[in-house]
């Protein structure tokens, strides 16, 4: 007989949150804005989703009729913003039917992330009690991957969660060389990547058949690579080596795109200069990963997004280096750069601002500024010190987010069933 028992209904992710229906005031908070400026015994008012107030007390910012909460030397920050992830897209990494995030074929610039984000992914609760509360929802899978959303994490459906649509279209450039395992001995080695021409050849055909593209047949592919092609788009080129960095940046620029995002850039300190002359903005990816060669210093990884920063480019910081259930751990990336060079406040804005406007959503989210959306948490202590950082609780436009998940359930069961045993 089927033990009904099994399946426990208080697994079901919570329940999104109800518009705001009365203005809020928070006070007495210190006010990380995330462009780096910080406000001491600071007042953040929103109303409908939206700030209306950002300053300090002495301000006399209106907070006629408001529900007041005062968080006497707490913390607030701006949501942060988590780059390049498959969240909602995947669950179980080993159990193919909970995945939606990787398409057959090499050529798959048609996919959308935007009609396969999940709301209800377990995974979504384990991101938002650390602070991310905004997500770029990434497909992957051959050279062209398709296109990428980002989503508040928060909404009963994609429609509902959706922040914007279409951000960008992610090109994967082919490695000049691969681990593979060995089919004599077993073990992996390092080779040279057999395919690397007629991979590159395949891109080449893919873009010039878009330059010239007419509409006439319908090619779902080509009808989605024409924002790149017409300087509308942005492309996230996701490569590591020194080498592909500059080969994949002169290929696209071969094609007149405008708009290129390095993804991953694990040796982008040796190519740095080529990557100032082009302006190309960083979503560095391997904080908290050894170097990718043995001679390499074992730090670093973690000085990268200080040097890259201190080189005049645009770093924000993503989650694509690290399995999902590790991504929520993207504050505490930012506290490694912040312990490796960077200021305490560019740091934040690594995981805010700058990747909101790596993104294009810098006018919705990333910073805690008048018209913006109210997206923003309130956390005990350092949001970016896992030591202190506890995040009492979070705003997404407005709406006050249940931050009740799984883990804390699992906490709050084991607590009561083993605390009469310690004496």
């Amino acid at each position: 007989m089927l033990n009904l028992n099994l399946y426990n209904v208080n697994a079901i992710v919570p329940t999104p949150a109800p518009d705001q229906i009365q203005p809020i005031a928070i006070t007495g908070a210190i006010i990380h804005i995330g462009n780096g400026r910080v406000i001491g015994d600071g007042v953040i008012t929103f109303n409908e989703g939206i700030i209306t107030g950002v300053g300090s007390a002495s301000d006399g910012i209106n907070m006629q009729g408001h529900v007041v909460l005062d968080v006497q030397g707490q913390h607030i920050y701006p949501g942060f913003v988590l780059p390049n992830t498959v969240l909602g897209l995947e669950e179980v990494g080993s159990i193919r039917a909970t995945q939606d995030v990787l398409e057959e074929g090499d050529i798959n610039a048609s996919v959308r992330s935007a009609i396969a984000y999940n709301t209800d992914s377990e995974m979504i609760p384990t991101q938002r009690f650390n602070g991310i509360l905004t997500a770029q929802s990434t497909p992957q899978g051959g050279l062209i991957s398709g296109s990428s959303s980002v989503f508040k994490l928060d909404g009963w459906n994609w429609e509902d969660a959706m922040l914007v649509e279409d951000v960008g279209m992610h090109m994967h450039w082919p490695a000049l060389r691969i681990r593979r395992r060995s089919p004599e001995t077993g073990l992996f080695e390092t080779t040279d990547n057999e395919d690397y021409e007629a991979q590159t050849q395949l891109l080449h055909s893919l873009f010039q058949a878009a330059q010239t593209y007419t509409g006439e047949p319908i090619n779902l592919n080509l009808v989605a690579m024409q924002p790149i092609i017409n300087g509308s788009g942005k492309l996230f080129v996701h490569v590591d080596q020194a080498k592909e960095i500059i080969s994949a940046i002169r290929f696209a620029r071969s094609y007149g795109v405008e708009e290129i995002v390095l993804v991953g850039g694990a040796e982008a300190m040796q190519v740095v200069d080529f990557l100032t002359t082009q302006d190309i903005p960083i979503i560095y990816e391997r904080i908290h990963e050894l170097p990718m060669q043995a001679w390499h210093d074992v730090d670093a990884p973690f000085k990268t997004p200080f040097l890259l920063h201190d080189a005049g480019l645009k770093v924000g910081i993503g989650g694509g280096a690290t399995s999902l259930d590790r991504q929520r751990n993207l504050p505490f990336f930012a506290g490694t750069a912040a312990a490796y060079g960077l200021d305490r406040e560019t740091a934040l804005s690594l995981v805010t601002l700058n990747s909101a406007e790596i993104l294009g959503v810098a006018d919705r989210v990333g910073s805690l500024e008048v018209g913006k959306d109210a997206t923003l948490f309130i956390s005990e202590g350092d949001a970016l010190d896992m030591r202190t950082s506890q995040v009492l609780g979070a705003y997404i436009q407005g709406r006050d987010v249940d931050l009740y998940g799984t883990q804390q359930e699992l906490y709050e069961r084991f607590r009561e069933k083993y605390a009469n045993q310690i004496e």
